[in-house]
Order: C-alpha cells, then sequence, then structure tokens
C-alpha cells in the first residue's frame, strides 16, 4: 500500500463566533479568509501543488459528530478506498461511507481517543 497519509489536509475547530474569529485571524496574522475559513497552499517533496485548509465552525456544529471534541483534523491520503479498506480490517471505527465530491473523497473514523479523523484524497484540479 502507498502511504497512508500524505499531510495535513485540515484544521477545523469550533468556535462562539466563526466570523468574529475569521476577522481577528486575517487582521492579526494576516490570514486570507473566506467563507469556508483560509487554505494555505504549499508542495509536497514532489514538487506538487497542495493545500491545507484552516476552518472555524460554529460551536453548535454537529460535523464532528460522534466526537465530542471542539475540533477535527483532516489528513491527506493518497488511496482512500484502500485504506479505509485497510483500516477496517485492522478494526478502526468506520464512520458512514465514502463521500466523493468534484474536490476529492473524504472517508471518516475515530481514534483511539474518541476523535473524529476526516481523510480526504484530493482530485488534483482542486482548488485551482
Amino acid at each position: 500500500m502507498k502511504n497512508r497519509v500524505t499531510g495535513i489536509g485540515g484544521l477545523f475547530f469550533k468556535t462562539i463566533d466563526p466570523k468574529a474569529t475569521k476577522d481577528w485571524y486575517k487582521t492579526h496574522l494576516g490570514f486570507n479568509t473566506d467563507d469556508w475559513g483560509c487554505t494555505f497552499w504549499w508542495k509536497d517533496k514532489d514538487g506538487k501543488e497542495c493545500s491545507t485548509q484552516w476552518s472555524p465552525f460554529a460551536k453548535d456544529t454537529d460535523y464532528y459528530e460522534p466526537s465530542k471534541k471542539d475540533f477535527m483534523f483532516n489528513y491527506r491520503v493518497e488511496d482512500l478506498k484502500e485504506l479505509m479498506a485497510a483500516l477496517k480490517e485492522e478494526g478502526v471505527t468506520i464512520i458512514g461511507e465514502i463521500k466523493e465530491y468534484e474536490y476529492g473523497k473524504f472517508g471518516y473514523i475515530m481514534d483511539n481517543d474518541g476523535n473524529k479523523i476526516e481523510l480526504w484524497e484530493p482530485v488534483d484540479s482542486a482548488f485551482k
């Protein structure tokens, strides 16, 4: 199997006021924020353009469920279907089915501490 995780795809966290949080980070740290948060662009070891998403979510979001935590990590992966099959075989808790969008495939698991993890296989042309 290829590398399982190739990088951090996103940092998601709950906040009382997502707009105020985005405005604060834009003003004080120079984040180029939009409706989703901020996208950071970088290149992997092979020179391929990649992104990492930073996104504040409303305090009452249910997107992280069944986790009860105020954050969720998104990790970039190379072959989501193969990885999800391997994780299932290893006894990892799988949440739902793989979801496919024009910008990539997403799968969800729980780690040993009860954190929901979002696994993302991006499409090469995502966000261009």
